[in-house]
């Protein structure tokens, strides 16, 4: 798989497999000595299976290992980690949802060092190196998303609109989608065109990836103008909800695609395991769906789109005693390798680990949808981080989300708000 941050682990010596038990995955997690029980943090779990699907598969390596995972609130999952770490009651292990907060929690000598396990990966691993600081390495990576355009056949071919070809610049993106209304419209149907959920990701994230020379840092978001236009037209247009009814109506964007509200929706490849189990549980409609590529900036990146996504890795908490920390490290090597990887791909997840084994394993599991643009979009897409590592980030994307909410809502014009958003991250944003 192309994805820049993409896990995709080599051959791994005996020596270095000693060191950590079972190192990129490919063999067993050396036994625990007696059981052992650990805790891991996760959220959602009912709607989240990975993080005890990771447990399962471990525990059928290590039957001596159990992995008791503690749900922690999605939408406040790091207050709420925050405030058991500095109160001791933080679980073992902890998931860096992404890596906005990264950096916080390393700093802070919230997370130990994994330099031994992240060891039993050869040079090619590079999605480790986003939690590389100095010397150490702090978080190993299980999951690598990236986001796509999810699209409904039916709804394509209602409409009386070609689907996507896997070569769209966002203004194609833009018009296809005011086609899809007009077509809808005249159907009789009363879903949109497209619709775009609340989150600042939705704009700024593909801003960030693809604009040549975007800096998160910089204090300089006029590359984020043009994304903001097309968005700001498809809503006036009516070919997307408008940001205002999304939020006020708390709309979800499961609930919109998977109900058949629009046409076609940007979001991350964690959708796909949500949708296919939505559909098995009735939650969504029975339709053909496919996924294709995020529309390019231009037509240069077409054959490797260009997309965003963090990686999403589990910490050790360095408070862990001593009898727990052999057995921790050893499913840290496993979750970075192909066994965690298989078993993630078979619930819909796409790991950090690829192989042609992944592959097949996630394009195997019944609902995918198998057709050569969704496994291209799978393939090729690289995925460029969201958050940047850095002292600054966290700050940065606060003051960038309050500048999304005040252009989305149409409150202030474009132009006058990033540049207060420049100002502010100037004055407010930490440089060491």
């Amino acid at each position: 798989m192309k994805r820049s941050t993409t896990i995709a682990v080599g051959v791994v010596t005996a020596a270095a497999l000693a060191l950590a038990g079972c190192g990129g995955g490919d063999d067993a997690a050396a036994p625990a000595d007696g059981p052992v029980t650990l805790t891991l943090a996760g959220w959602s779990l009912s709607t989240t299976p990975e993080f005890q699907t990771l447990a399962d598969a471990y525990h059928e390596v290590d039957p001596d290992v159990t992995i008791e995972v503690q749900e922690y609130d999605a939408t406040n999952y790091d207050t709420q980690m925050t405030t058991d770490l500095a109160a001791g009651t933080a679980p073992d292990l902890y998931v860096q949802k992404n890596l906005k907060n990264f950096y916080t929690y390393q700093s802070g000598a919230q997370l130990a060092d994994l330099s031994e396990v992240a060891s039993t990966y050869d040079d090619s691993t590079a999605g480790l190196d986003f939690y590389a600081v100095d010397d150490g390495t702090y978080a190993i990576p299980y999951r690598q998303d990236a986001w796509y355009v999810y699209y409904n056949k039916d709804l394509f071919a209602q409409a009386g609109v070609p689907e996507p070809t896997g070569e769209w610049t966002w203004d194609d993106y833009a018009q296809t989608a005011l086609d899809l209304q007009a077509g809808l419209d005249a159907a009789g149907s009363d879903a949109h065109g497209a619709y775009q959920h609340t989150w600042q990701s939705t704009v700024q994230g593909f801003a960030l990836a693809q604009t040549p020379g975007a800096d998160l840092a910089s204090g300089d978001y006029s590359y984020m103008e043009p994304y903001y236009e097309r968005s700001l037209r498809l809503q006036d247009e009516g070919a997307q909800v408008g940001f205002g009814t999304a939020t006020t109506s708390s709309l979800t964007y499961q609930t919109e695609f998977g109900t058949q509200q629009a046409a076609m929706m940007p979001m991350g490849s964690w959708y796909v395991a949500t949708l296919l189990a939505q559909q098995e549980s009735g939650e969504a409609d029975e339709f053909s769906w496919g996924i294709a590529p995020a529309p390019q900036y231009d037509d240069s990146t077409f054959d490797a789109p260009v997309t965003f996504a963090d990686p999403t890795g589990i910490g050790l908490n360095p408070a862990v005693d001593d009898a727990k920390r052999a057995a921790a490290e050893d499913f840290l090597a496993f979750v970075g390798g192909e066994e965690a990887a298989l078993a993630l791909a078979e619930i819909g997840i796409t790991p950090a680990y690829t192989s042609d084994a992944v592959t097949e394993a996630f394009f195997g599991l019944e609902g995918v949808p198998t057709d050569d643009l969704s496994r291209f979009t799978f393939a090729e897409s690289e995925a460029r981080p969201e958050n940047p590592v850095s002292v600054s980030t966290t700050v940065v994307q606060n003051i960038l989300g309050e500048a999304h909410t005040e252009i989305m809502s149409e409150s202030s014009p474009v132009d006058p708000v990033l540049e207060e958003a420049g100002s502010r991250v100037e004055s407010e944003a930490p440089t060491s």
